[in-house]
């Protein structure tokens, strides 16, 4: 398996996937070998997820540098060395790294996930060595249109992408969205060599946060929203919100003495600020840090309702964090076009709380019903069955039937 978010990588959502599956595909008859990268290549770590790693599981970490950080003279490096992405040295480090593990574990199976491009050019180059089979993890799309954004890096990743999808035994995405992407992208490939696997949630990471949970608040106090993780202005730019906020604020409909809203881990916080001041909301929006993985989730159950934000640009992509949100079993406010795959997502599990990421007034007037529904404890929850058909434990079976063909 190889992937470039593992513990102790710190500040990614992205590290789950890879280390829940590691963490279940032993009880499905696989034993996953972890090639990954060695920590210096990380902006940032921690290690409070390091415990979860299986003790069984060999976790091979591999030479690489982060080229703006280690080959850069003051901040600037010579563009190549950081295509198709600033972790290209990686790939030096990681395929004699792995023609070792290969040949001394002989594996039936290559397994490489995406965000990081230079894992599938990886996995690439030791599957054309030897031959193995290899399965290519993109999760989301690795191109678009416009993305990414500098068109020297978006040749460089289309063309490992057109190589990936060509050699690898199976392509595997989060979303229907991205598959009818990539399907559409090349129709050349077979159908067959499309897949879906989906983010989920870790029920023992949520029965760990639940034995954590601080009493509940007494009555009459705010009510708490939350939404964890990034916040891109150009993805899940939160504008519209905090103009709805502002004139729910004028009109009386809400203070800070009846709603409190923690952005926790957004980025971008001097953007997200700015826009804060200029809409008088600073003392109930409240840009917040990151938090250990298992304190976010803490924070999540003990909220009284989440939010989500997606954009239309983004209707192929589903936030991993959703289903998390799910068995939180906390009301869900979602910020989202209603006709893309996180609306569907929700609406499968009956939950219609949701309103146009960029319409005001919409906004206003669904967030007052929204507000109202948890006051009265009538906000929609989905159900135990619902639930339990996206955790990782699922998941992890479904690439099990994957691997084995």
């Amino acid at each position: 398996m190889i992937a470039f978010h593992y513990p102790p990588l710190h500040g990614s959502s992205g590290i789950q996937r890879t280390l829940k599956f590691s963490r279940y595909l032993p009880d499905h008859g696989w034993q996953p070998i972890i090639l990954t990268t060695n920590p210096r290549a990380y902006p940032k770590i921690a290690e409070d997820q390091l415990r979860e790693i299986p003790p069984d599981i060999l976790v091979k970490r591999a030479f690489a540098l982060d080229t703006a950080r280690h080959l850069a003279i003051g901040s600037s490096y010579i563009k190549w060395m950081a295509l198709p992405d600033r972790w290209i040295s990686w790939w030096l480090g990681a395929v004699p790294a792995g023609l070792r593990l290969l040949r001394t574990y002989r594996p039936k199976i290559i397994w490489s996930t995406y965000p990081i491009a230079t894992a599938h050019l990886i996995g690439l180059t030791l599957h054309r060595l030897t031959g193995v089979p290899w399965i290519a993890d993109f999760r989301d799309s690795m191109t678009e249109d416009h993305y990414p954004r500098d068109p020297t890096t978006r040749r460089v990743s289309r063309w490992v992408e057109r190589l990936t999808v060509k050699h690898c035994r199976q392509a595997v995405f989060t979303t229907p969205g991205t598959l009818r992407m990539y399907a559409g992208r090349y129709p050349e490939i077979p159908p067959s060599r499309w897949a879906i696997i989906a983010n989920g949630y870790d029920e023992e990471n949520f029965a760990a946060a639940e034995r954590a949970l601080p009493n509940r608040r007494p009555p009459g106090h705010p009510l708490v929203l939350v939404h964890s993780g990034a916040l891109y202005p150009s993805e899940r730019d939160p504008r519209a919100f905090f103009a709805a906020l502002a004139g729910l604020r004028q009109a009386g409909k809400i203070a800070p003495s009846s709603l409190k809203i923690i952005l926790r881990a957004s980025g971008h916080e001097a953007y997200h600020r700015q826009h804060l001041r200029e809409n008088g909301i600073e003392d109930i929006v409240f840009l917040e840090p990151p938090i250990p993985y298992q304190e976010a989730l803490t924070e999540m159950l003990s909220a009284d309702g989440l939010l989500i934000f997606q954009a239309s640009n983004c209707n192929h992509q589903i936030p991993a964090k959703i289903y998390e949100y799910l068995r939180a079993r906390r009301p869900i406010f979602a910020l989202t076009d209603p006709k893309g795959d996180t609306a569907d997502v929700l609406k499968a599990a009956r939950i219609d709380t949701i309103a146009p990421l960029d319409s005001k007034e919409q906004i206003a007037q669904r967030l007052l019903h929204f507000l109202t529904l948890i006051r009265e404890g009538r906000a929609p929850i989905a159900n135990d069955e619902e639930i339990k058909r996206h955790s990782r434990e699922s998941r992890t079976q479904e690439l099990a039937k994957l691997l084995q063909g």
